[in-house]
């Protein structure tokens, strides 16, 4: 069984905000979110498609402003909290770093940016170039999905990959990418 590869392209034009389309590994859209602009507090929420009908994904942050925001994910379908991502504040002005919780509060994983060397020549020279996450699972820190950004100058897209035996939720790798895309994704 191959990894299953879910692309998340950024809308090339909208005035305000930003808007998402999740497309699958045969091209299908499956998800679809609109970011209101000049909010205070981070209210993400992920449908179907771009009539907005059904909502699948819920992800908002537990703080206005925060420099280390937490994320709470929801399955809108059953209400269920499904865990935490929490941006690691002062790390990710170096390097981005992300940490999973459950809903418990039990750190479960973490997304750190690949290459500490890019990361530094991104910040500081120039921000034409890629990034690459990969997202550890476990105390022993196991591989298990990565996020890496196509290079286009004019349009955000990341490709996120899922291996079949990921032992996390698909929304919650997903949510993950959605982040990324949203709130590292403004870097560039």
């Amino acid at each position: 069984m191959s990894d299953y590869t879910y692309l998340i392209r950024r809308k090339f034009f909208k005035l305000f905000g930003a808007a998402f389309h999740i497309y699958d590994p045969q091209g299908q859209l499956i998800g679809f979110s609109n970011q209101k602009a000049f909010k205070l507090k981070e209210d993400i929420r992920v449908y179907t498609d771009e009539s907005m009908s059904k909502e699948l994904l819920f992800i908002q942050a537990r703080h206005v402003i925060d420099f280390s925001a937490s994320y709470d994910v929801y399955d809108s379908a059953t209400g269920q909290h499904l865990g935490i991502w929490q941006r690691k504040g002062i790390m990710s002005l170096v390097r981005d770093n992300w940490i999973l919780f459950d809903p418990q509060g039990n750190q479960i994983g973490e997304i750190k940016e690949d290459s500490l060397f890019l990361a530094l020549v991104r910040r500081f020279i120039i921000n034409l170039l890629p990034q690459d996450y990969s997202l550890n699972y476990g105390p022993q820190n196991t591989p298990v999905a990565s996020f890496s950004q196509c290079f286009n100058p004019f349009i955000f897209k990341m490709k996120v990959i899922v291996p079949p035996n990921c032992p996390l939720l698909p929304q919650l790798v997903l949510a993950g990418g959605i982040l990324l895309s949203a709130i590292e994704g403004r870097q560039g």
